[in-house]
């Protein structure tokens, strides 16, 4: 299956997708709080960063270009400097904004956040700023629009219209749009507004809604087992296709018409910003769509883009190359894990890049056990990826722990540290303790049990001097390597 999936993301560079809907400015401004206003009781933001980019549709562009296909952008843009700033963007991005209208009745739709960091490097955004103006377009804009989707829709794959709800999609255009889509055997793909009239969809070829908006679509809160049968009711009675619903965590259920509702799981990941996932997902099903795979082969893969995209602060795209990686570390799960140090580093660094937290922890692991497991979960809830440095056997004699130990190899133990899900990579060391392999893998964040905190533990201080930190977890009180042990010889005694 991840094979499959290899292939048709091969496929992606040079495929064409029409995206019509509701383009945007994000600006971000960064700074420390640090105190609080002697003039009102909120917190003072001093200004570190400031940083531009396109958002709304135009995130599901990026997206779609980082993916290594093409896009043609339609939409509104203000009469201003926030218009020229998304034009720009996304020309220097590689998007053909010739769709792009001026509306001269309302600004660029532009959402400022202010965003504090704690202790220097933790992002909390403390207050967003919109201004927007929501109504339909005027005659004459959406005559314009409507004619440069037209131009484009012979050279396009698939169309995907993005609906925030700005009232650039009205019951009118969409009705025009998806007729002109239809006459040109293109299929349409939408992001619904979260508002319940979507009869406005009908003729879609899928719907990606996710459960708060499949919610509003039906007009009540739903329990898990109705999420299968109250889309596929609602997909009917709107005339819609297909619909896919992402779930989080919980993955996505593709809905279609006369078959079972079939569930997509995805792998569990610590959820750092959910900006932007819902995007990711749109661009992904639509390119996989538009690169010749099925529904079946498209919503994993969008799984797997949601799932990055999860993992990073903002809407950051998700490069063709990353889901690539990503479906390779799937497919070689398990003995893949383990790397030599130097492998690994320029993955590492690869990852940071991205934004991601490097967590790491080590031990011996020479009798897994349930305090094992509870200290890697804890330890990979403290960011994005986990590696855990692991004594080797020469190592494990070096520490006197007894002439039998360790008990199982250093391959043995590597491997079964390998097929856990918080593991993400299994490094071996063979030093005494693990302060050399720290400073090679150089984590954000370094995780021992508590009972380390009155023994010291190796590599706070220079985990520390990078402005990364140490947490130590509550033991499992009953589980221990050495009590493991004594019970089980305890046990050959008796017998």
């Amino acid at each position: 299956m991840q094979a499959d999936l290899s292939q048709i993301v091969e496929r992606f560079p040079g495929r064409r997708v029409l995206l019509v809907g509701d383009f945007m400015l994000d600006r971000y401004v960064f700074g420390d709080a640090e105190r609080i206003s002697p003039e009102a009781p909120v917190p003072v933001l001093r200004v570190t960063e400031r940083r531009d980019c396109v958002g709304g549709a135009g995130s599901v562009a990026m997206n779609i270009l980082a993916l290594g296909a093409r896009v043609v952008c339609c939409g509104l843009i203000g009469n201003d400097r926030f218009g020229e700033r998304v034009r720009e963007m996304l020309s220097e991005a590689g998007a053909d904004t010739g769709g792009l209208i001026r509306a001269g009745d309302r600004p660029t739709i532009t959402k400022t956040r202010l965003v504090g960091l704690a202790e220097h490097r933790h992002r909390q955004q403390i207050l967003r700023v919109d201004d927007e103006v929501v109504r339909p377009p005027s005659e004459g804009d959406a005559v314009a629009l409507l004619d440069a989707a037209r131009r484009a829709l012979g050279d396009v794959d698939v169309v995907c219209l993005e609906d925030y709800a700005k009232g650039l999609l009205s019951k009118e255009i969409c009705a025009a749009l998806l007729a002109a889509a239809a006459k040109a055997g293109k299929p349409v793909l939408v992001d619904p507004a979260r508002k319940g009239d979507w009869e406005r969809y009908a003729g879609a070829f899928v719907l990606t809604p996710n459960r708060a908006e499949l919610e509003i679509g039906v007009g009540r809160a739903l329990a898990d087992d109705e999420l299968e049968s109250e889309a596929a009711e609602l997909a009917k009675r709107i005339g819609v296709a297909n619909m896919v619903v992402t779930l989080g965590r919980d993955g996505s259920i593709l809905v279609r018409p006369g078959q079972p509702a079939r569930r997509f799981p995805t792998r569990p990941r610590a959820v750092y910003d959910n900006t932007g996932a819902g995007d990711a997902v749109l661009a992904m099903i639509a390119v996989a769509l538009a690169a010749g795979g099925t529904l079946e082969q498209a919503v994993p893969l969008a799984n797997v883009a949601g799932g990055l995209e999860v993992s990073k602060f903002g809407a950051v795209p998700i490069p063709r190359e990353e889901v690539l990686d990503e479906l390779r570390r799937g497919r070689d799960a398990g003995r893949g894990k383990v790397r030599a140090v130097a492998e690994l580093f320029s993955e590492l660094n690869a990852r940071r890049q991205r934004g991601e937290t490097v967590v790491f922890t080590n031990g011996c692991f020479d009798i897994l056990h349930p305090g094992h497991i509870e200290l890697l979960e804890r330890a990979k809830a403290q960011g994005s990826l986990l590696v855990v440095g692991v004594n080797s056997d020469a190592s494990i004699r070096g520490l006197n722990k007894g002439d039998d130990r360790p008990i199982r190899s250093q391959a043995d133990r590597t491997r079964m540290l390998a097929a856990l899900e918080a593991v993400d990579y299994v490094v071996i060391f063979d030093e005494p303790d693990p302060g050399a392999l720290i400073e090679q893998v150089a984590p954000d964040v370094l995780v021992k049990g508590s009972d380390w905190g009155a023994k010291g533990v190796v590599g706070r201080e220079f985990v520390e001097s990078r402005g990364g930190r140490v947490e130590l977890v509550e033991l499992v009180e009953q589980y221990s390597t050495s009590g493991e042990l004594e019970r089980i010889r305890a046990a050959e005694v008796r017998r």
